[in-house]
């Protein structure tokens, strides 16, 4: 089935007869599952390439894409052919036997990264916590560091478990959930100074600094991407001491910088990085890949059990492929251009409102002034009633973040929808 049958078929979906037969409830919702999210009213039930529909038969333009996990958009025919080919077939065993779709994604990411090897599980958080570990365990064998230290930004994020909830330098989402981790260590992004004081500082008398955990972009931090010298700085100072570097790929990585990943930017090779959300194209699956001289887990050192099962490592490589195959690397820089270009455009219409926009490929940000009332999520909200899906990344920052296979049309569509939002909320 091609794309524009299936966004046919979601414009017209079938009748009812055929679908739940009561009405979506908010109450029944919120009575069962928990509040850890705070919701925008609305229920999604349907999609299609870059489209979704409500539980309403309301039509929304989706920049948000899961939040830079759909990489193909919705219903792709490439990811329904994959699902389909690999349920029939075999969807999970355990790692305890060869997995063939396993090992054929690790080698289509280390023929198209600088990676030597990889380990599989089912989250960015999770293969963040492979990576402190692996790092943590390559600095007691290795480096014979007692008591390891990793440095991490400001403003980063790493995920939402202990370790790489206390990796993550934001303290609005460490709190309550103290005692946190140790061995981490925080410094300002994109400030080789920083950098340099810490490692010197931590590191006098005994050496205690055994990794550096960062961002290529800061994603959650506010779209803000890392500076060229910054990186390379960094990448000469951990050979200098034989420390590793270690990229947080999660949300950059998979093609939605423009390149298949964020470091390629920065001209760089990092010794550890990680891959989540885009790398199924919404799938679950997550990924932890370092070069072979840092590789040091033994058997059951580490482990996941669903972690690179035949389903999700079957579908990920038809992600990877049709990347590869509709040559949406291209789209992505096309695209990226475009929308960075209308906004910028709409910024100058809104001098007093708007600071900046930045962003590599189609991972953007508007960023709003801090001194106004007005937050990200006003902006949200006032898009949302226009049909189109954004996502705050910080309380002044608008992130667009598109499925990978957005079309011209769509992002003129979407900065149009941008514009009446910004009329309606500055009125």
């Amino acid at each position: 089935m091609s794309l524009q049958s299936l966004l046919e078929q979601a414009t017209n979906p079938p009748d009812s007869g055929t679908m739940s037969s009561s009405p979506f409830s908010p109450e029944k919702f919120d009575a069962a599952v928990m509040s850890t999210y705070a919701r925008f009213p609305i229920a999604l039930e349907r999609g299609a390439g870059c489209r979704v529909w409500d539980t309403d038969g309301k039509e929304y333009l989706d920049f948000v894409a899961g939040i830079a996990t759909c990489t193909l958009g919705h219903a792709h025919p490439a990811m329904i052919e994959a699902v389909t080919r690999q349920i029939q077939k075999l969807h999970h065993v355990s790692n305890l036997y060869y997995i063939p779709e396993q090992g054929d994604l690790a080698n289509w990411i280390i023929q198209h990264s600088c990676a030597d090897r990889v380990f599989f599980c089912n989250s960015g958080a999770e293969a963040n916590e492979a990576a402190i570990k692996l790092a943590r365990k390559y600095a007691h064998t290795v480096l014979e560091i007692d008591k390891p230290i990793i440095l991490t930004a400001n403003a980063s994020f790493h995920g939402r478990t202990l370790a790489t909830v206390t990796a993550t330098g934001q303290p609005k989402y460490q709190k309550y959930f103290d005692p946190l981790v140790p061995g981490f260590h925080y410094v300002p992004y994109n400030d080789i100074g920083a950098i340099e004081t810490a490692v010197s500082e931590l590191d006098e008398g005994d050496y205690r600094v055994a990794a550096i955990l960062i961002e290529p972009l800061q994603g959650e931090g506010g779209v803000r991407p890392g500076d060229v010298a910054y990186f390379q700085k960094l990448r000469q100072i951990c050979d200098e001491i034989g420390i590793l570097l270690i990229c947080d790929e999660v949300q950059v990585g998979m093609g939605r910088s423009g390149k298949l990943w964020g470091y390629e930017h920065l001209g760089i090779e990092p010794d550890i990085f990680t891959s989540a959300k885009g790398l199924g194209g919404g799938i679950p699956i997550g990924a932890m890949m370092s070069k072979k001289f840092c590789d040091v887990f033994q058997p059951g050192e580490h482990a996941s059990t669903f972690g690179g099962n035949p389903f999700v490592c079957g579908v990920a490589l038809s992600v990877c492929q049709t990347l590869e195959k509709e040559n949406i690397l291209q789209n992505v820089q096309d695209r990226g251009e475009q929308l960075r270009a209308g906004l910028r455009a709409i910024a100058a219409k809104y001098p007093h409102h708007i600071t900046d926009v930045r962003g590599w490929g189609l991972i953007n940000g508007m960023e709003l002034q801090a001194d106004i009332q007005l937050t990200a999520a006003d902006i949200v909200k006032a898009a949302m009633n226009e049909g189109l899906l954004l996502v705050p990344a910080g309380p002044k920052v608008v992130r667009f973040v598109p499925p990978l296979i957005v079309t011209e049309a769509e992002v003129n569509t979407a900065l149009q929808a941008v514009d009446k939002a910004l009329a309606a909320v500055t009125a």
